[in-house]
């Protein structure tokens, strides 16, 4: 049955539920809005600073957002929120399925599979936009799973402006399909690589919900 994932701890603030590894990028900025709000009545320099770190505050919020989500049946759901960016066959029979994150997605990633974390592995390497074909060669985060399709290897790519990405879980760790494993701060993009024989069941330009679209068709 479809069901809530609510294992991973989660920072909050004024109501809303935080990805887990917001708060040292949140906190300071809601801080010095805060601040400049309180001082806007008796200073003209106050209450101009006060415009725009409000509003950034505000769009930090919404960036680092982490709602609940009813997780949805089928073998492999996205473990994105974002576009699918492309569908591509790979040279091992596998096909690669790329997921755009644009800033107003939610950027924390969940398990498109259950299984057992068999490696997580951080790979150094550029910031060019995410959807620049260049991207392949970012900072990346690379995921296999051993689940009941076998390997499932997952790949979280930072973009132009992401130059952190947060793993949640170590090597070996068992995660249920739909669990957080992992924040991407601002635009970037996530891969999934379907073992051969899986069809693929999105289309390019397709909008995925992490832990909601089915990514694979029976």
């Amino acid at each position: 049955m479809p069901h809530s994932q609510t294992s991973a701890p989660r920072d909050s603030l004024l109501g809303v539920r935080l990805a887990r590894g917001a708060s040292p990028w949140l906190l300071p900025t809601v801080a010095t809005a805060a601040l400049s709000l309180a001082r806007s009545r008796r200073s003209r320099r106050a209450a101009a600073i006060a415009v725009p770190t409000t509003a950034l505050a505000a769009g930090m919020l919404w960036f680092f957002r982490d709602p609940e989500r009813e997780i949805a049946q089928g073998r492999v759901i996205s473990p994105a929120d974002g576009v699918v960016q492309s569908i591509m066959p790979w040279k091992d029979g596998r096909t690669r399925v790329a997921i755009f994150m644009s800033p107003l997605n939610v950027h924390v990633n969940r398990a498109p599979l259950a299984g057992t974390v068999t490696s997580v592995e951080h790979v150094p390497g550029g910031f060019v936009p995410a959807f620049n074909k260049e991207s392949e060669n970012n900072e990346r985060v690379v995921w296999h799973f051993d689940t009941e399709l076998g390997d499932i290897e997952m790949v979280q790519i930072a973009g132009a402006v992401a130059r952190r990405i947060v793993p949640y879980l170590p090597q070996g760790a068992k995660v249920e399909q739909g669990e957080r494993i992992g924040l991407i701060r601002f635009g970037s993009r996530v891969d999934i690589y379907l073992p051969e024989g899986v069809e693929v069941a999105v289309e390019v330009g397709q909008a995925t919900t992490a832990g909601v679209t089915r990514i694979d068709r029976d």
